[in-house]
């Protein structure tokens, strides 16, 4: 599995800590339906539904790391408003620090108005006041404070006031001369603000708008204006993310193209701050700069299936990239296992387990295992060690080793997660896990079942008849 993944699956981006500073925006949605045409002019009439509103611009870029587990600390402006009270709300749920320096002018704000499921329109409310010198002084003095626990620090720029000249040079200053690196997302022609960053990360159009002419996105096109540009900003590397053509990274070695799955593009809004916050939360970890790339593209990839701005989460970052590998990646650690159990329950989703040696696997089994899968939306197998299944069924078994019976299960469509316990019952594992549902076949008692205190409901699965391990061995040896 690649080094990110794993590293996500074991919780450990909890380790990481990234600062934010950009322009805070809060994304509201209005609901509605449209069925007639109005009277006063020829435009539709929408009968609003509903209304919502969560973080955007920087506020996203803080939510997207907060998705995937890390500690984020943000900077930026607000007013003194509704939409203010909203952001600080949403900063709250996520757990999200902040430092929000007051502003005379309304909170940036964009409204969107959705009609069977579509942009219709976009009303925005914003100003691109400059921020004074007083707070860029004490947001620097703040950032200073907090590097010696900071991995990474993010300028994410939405041309919208926060990110001025003097403010973006005394950040990559400070920083670079503390060895932290410094991620931009750029905006506007002018990127001498952004001279020394570590890294850019432009779409095709904020690439054009530097270059000052239109970019084809072709990889050969790409990679040569995507390298002038870096040098002349004197960037240690550029990222540019190429909508359905992936992404294209560049740095002194030469250009890496990271290809796009066929996918269903259903809203890009907040695409670019999942890859900055992706890409910030891998470097500050310790992966290297394609590592980190690979997974960032992966991340973009699934909140532009989704509906509005919308911040990866750890558990659908695992859930969608397991789905895309064999099996055996869906083999996890006991760490792993714990982890991706509490980011499924958080979810929202049922997590049904089931236990047992499987030595020989039969169809016995797979009926269990798809009794059980339809108790909940997600089944974890717990499976006995060779140390565990020789203590229970004596010497000669298993048959088939550990890592093999791990890769049947795992292949199978019905199940979810295979994690392996050394212990004589799951009791321990349960303890850790605590899933909703714990589920077993056979003529037990709910009450009798090793870690049933530990789920909330016990469910036992009847067999088929004539169906088991030692009967096939039995049959096999001609008994």
């Amino acid at each position: 599995m690649p080094a990110p993944l794993e590293f996500l699956r074991s919780g450990r981006m909890a380790e990481v800590n990234v600062a934010i500073l950009g322009d805070i925006v809060l994304d509201r949605y209005l609901h509605g339906a449209t069925s007639r045409v109005s009277r006063e002019a020829p435009i539709p009439v929408v009968v609003c539904g509903g209304e919502t509103d969560n973080l955007g611009g920087a506020g996203n870029v803080a939510a997207n790391l907060r998705g995937l587990g890390c500690r984020s600390f943000l900077m930026g402006v607000a007013g003194e408003d509704e939409s203010a009270l909203r952001l600080r709300r949403h900063l709250d749920e996520k757990g999200v620090g902040a430092k929000l320096f007051e502003s005379p002018f309304p909170t940036l704000t964009k409204t969107r108005l959705i009609c069977g499921g579509q942009q219709v329109a976009r009303f925005d409310h914003e100003t691109t006041e400059p921020l004074d010198d007083r707070a860029v002084s004490e947001a620097v003095h703040l950032l200073k404070g907090m590097l010696g626990d900071v991995g990474a620090v993010i300028l994410s720029d939405y041309g919208l006031g926060f990110c001025t000249t003097s403010l973006c040079r005394a950040v990559i200053d400070v920083v670079r001369e503390r060895g932290v690196p410094a991620f931009v997302d750029p905006r506007g022609s002018d990127w001498d603000r952004y001279r020394g960053a570590t890294i850019a990360t432009p779409n095709l159009g904020e690439l054009a708008a530097v270059w000052g002419a239109p970019v084809p996105n072709e990889d050969d096109a790409i990679a040569r204006i995507g390298e002038s540009v870096r040098k002349a900003s004197h960037l240690e590397w550029l990222l540019v993310t190429r909508s359905e053509r992936g992404m294209t990274l560049i740095g002194e070695g030469g250009a890496t193209h990271v290809d796009a799955r066929p996918i269903e593009v259903f809203d890009v809004s907040g695409a670019g701050d999942t890859v900055i916050a992706s890409l910030a939360a891998c470097i500050a970890g310790g992966f290297s700069m394609d590592e980190a790339t690979r997974f960032a593209n992966d991340a973009a990839q699934i909140v532009v299936t989704r509906a509005g701005t919308w911040p990866i989460s750890a558990a659908e970052m695992l859930e969608e990239c397991d789905r895309a590998l064999p099996g055996p990646a869906r083999v996890a650690s006991r760490e792993a296992a714990v982890c991706a159990c509490r980011g499924w329950k958080d979810e929202g989703r049922r997590v049904v387990f089931t236990n047992g040696c499987f030595d020989v696997l039969h169809a016995g089994h797979v009926d269990s295992l798809e009794r059980a899968r339809n108790l909940g939306d997600r089944l974890i197998v717990g499976l006995n060690s060779d140390r565990s299944v020789r203590a229970l069924k004596g010497e000669g078994r298993p048959v088939n080793g550990g890592d093999d019976r791990a890769r049947l299960l795992a292949a199978l469509r019905v199940v979810d997660l295979v994690v392996v316990f050394d212990e004589d019952t799951p009791s321990e594992l349960l303890s850790e896990l605590r899933p909703h549902v714990l589920a077993k076949g056979g003529d037990y008692r709910a009450e009798d079942l090793p870690g049933r205190e530990f789920v909330g409901e016990v469910v036992i699965l009847p067999l088929l008849d004539g169906l088991s391990t030692t009967e096939i061995l039995r049959r096999g040896q001609g008994r």
